[in-house]
């Protein structure tokens, strides 16, 4: 029976004691201890009315104001203890829109980002958050763990952009200042000479010096995202972390995959002359007499010490701790005539060296 109509027909029974007429307010107290009653046994015989309301989850919380550093910092250990518990998760493209929004966030509240134009910040977020897919995703499957996230140095890099007196040697090794920021968008846009977003082979060829073999470029655009041949700006990020940190893992198997043009996992003599030759050519076009490449091969096995010496191992190139010299001797002959003229280089830097402290 439903239990209204059970409370209907209890407040319609005879009085038991018909010469003593309840108050109004008895028969509202009455009427409220029925209530009670048969909502608790229809609900499932709760004890506490007021425990239903309890399991209501709020659903709002202001954000803290500026000046209430408590809260804030509350907000922030709060954001950290919410990504320690999701650190095992493994999050795609979409769910690490958290990120970028997090990072979004921050803008503010780092001093050293204050001259940041507004309409620059999604172009900030992007550069920023490249970083964290390029180095904790180098096999590009679109997923990072947030276990990773909080492992590595990056948001301390981030955070230390809280510093007022940051020095600007700090701000130009930091990858999310933003000096460094605006260079590497700058750099994009001067580039791009047809201002159409995008950049060509021949636009990047310009890149850094402007010396890297046409070989080189033509597997970039082969193996990396592009739009009817052309880069955008996030696959331009990946190849300016990959140039600009040649030391590291990540960057290293970023431009092993564009080496191994046969793709065995492995340079052999074939890959290793087939990049040469463009170095040799762009030798004789500036006119150096090229070197014998069967000189550079030795070298480089000499260099890496590969398990099998025959074949070089991207692991065999992050071991030998030779991996940056080896993938620019075969890239960039501005590099190539770095490495080839070290000696003389490294002297005459210590004969300007000995002309200052004499003077």
């Amino acid at each position: 029976m439903d239990w209204k109509e059970v409370l209907r027909r209890r407040l319609a029974t005879p009085n038991t004691c018909p010469n003593k007429k309840k108050s109004e307010q008895e028969l509202k107290d009455e009427e409220m201890d029925l209530f009670t009653k048969y909502y608790s046994e229809w609900k499932g015989g709760r004890k506490n009315t007021n425990e239903f309301y309890k399991t209501i989850p709020r659903f709002y919380y202001r954000l803290p104001a500026e000046d209430e550093v408590l809260l804030q910092k509350l907000r922030e250990e709060s954001r950290a203890v919410f990504l320690q518990r999701k650190s095992r998760e493994l999050l795609d493209n979409e769910e690490l829109q958290d990120l970028e929004n997090y990072i979004l966030e921050l803008i503010p509240t780092l001093p050293q980002l204050d001259g940041l134009e507004k309409s620059f910040y999604s172009f900030y977020v992007c550069t920023a958050v490249r970083k964290f897919f390029f180095f904790l995703d180098p096999l590009r499957t679109g997923k990072i763990k947030i276990q990773d996230i909080l492992a590595c140095s990056f948001l301390d890099d981030l955070l230390e952009l809280r510093d007022e007196e940051l020095s600007k040697e700090s701000q130009e090794t930091n990858w999310f200042s933003a000096p460094s920021a605006l260079r590497v968008y700058g750099q994009y846009l001067n580039l791009d000479k047809d201002h159409n977003g995008m950049l060509s082979k021949e636009e990047l060829s310009r890149y850094g010096t402007a010396t890297m073999t046409n070989v080189f470029l033509d597997r970039v655009f082969q193996e990396c995202l592009t739009y009817d041949g052309e880069m955008d700006y996030k696959t331009y990020l990946d190849f300016v972390l990959a140039l600009e940190n040649r030391k590291e893992p990540a960057a290293l198997q970023y431009i092993f995959k564009l080496l191994d043009i046969e793709n065995k996992g492995y340079l052999n003599v074939f890959s290793l002359n087939y990049f040469f030759r463009a170095i040799q050519e762009l030798m004789k076009i500036h006119g150096q007499d090229p070197v014998s490449f069967q000189d550079v091969k030795d070298e480089i096995f000499d260099m890496v010490k590969p398990k099998d010496p025959l074949k070089i191992s991207l692991q065999d190139l992050i071991n030998s701790n030779q991996g940056d010299t080896v993938t620019t001797i075969l890239i960039d002959l501005n590099g190539f005539w770095t490495y080839e003229n070290r000696e003389a280089l490294v002297a005459n830097d210590s004969e300007n060296s000995a002309d200052l402290d004499d003077t």
